[in-house]
């Protein structure tokens, strides 16, 4: 290395000393190097026996088909329900069934709303837990 101590006609020097930055860089990244922490510990993987029989196939739930005409008229399966009672017999007895059915309910346009929240309150209570409205593009305007 060469060092410069001035000329000799004793003009300003406009150059700057990178050595103490380079020496600062070199300090830090030494100091980098030795603080990362080295990788002693392993990731456990619960890999799938390959000798182990394949699940059986999920068998898709039951349907069914809930009808609620405009005059209050509720079809279970296309068979009238002749009062609240006999549906929350329904509903109960479709509870305890492994898997749940779906119920896809299908209220008319023109049906009165106390009537869907009667049938909607119903299996509520008796923890109907898959509900859902079918054809409901009549409905949009």
């Amino acid at each position: 290395m060469s060092m410069s101590v001035g000329s000799g006609s004793g003009g300003v020097m406009c150059e700057i000393n990178t050595t103490p930055l380079i020496d600062v860089m070199l300090v830090l990244l030494v100091t980098l190097i030795i603080s990362l922490p080295v990788m002693t510990h392993a990731v456990k993987l619960n890999m799938p026996n390959p000798n182990a029989q394949p699940p059986p196939p999920d068998r898709p739930p039951d349907v069914i088909d809930l009808e609620i005409d405009f005059d209050g008229t509720i079809a279970w399966n296309g068979t009238p329900v002749t009062g609240m009672d006999q549906l929350d017999g329904y509903f109960h007895g479709e509870a305890a069934k492994d898997p749940q059915p779906e119920i896809h309910m299908r209220p008319d346009r023109r049906s009165r709303y106390g009537v869907v929240a009667q049938v909607l309150a119903s299996a509520q209570r008796n923890h109907m837990q898959k509900i859902g409205f079918t054809n409901v593009a009549q409905f949009e305007q």
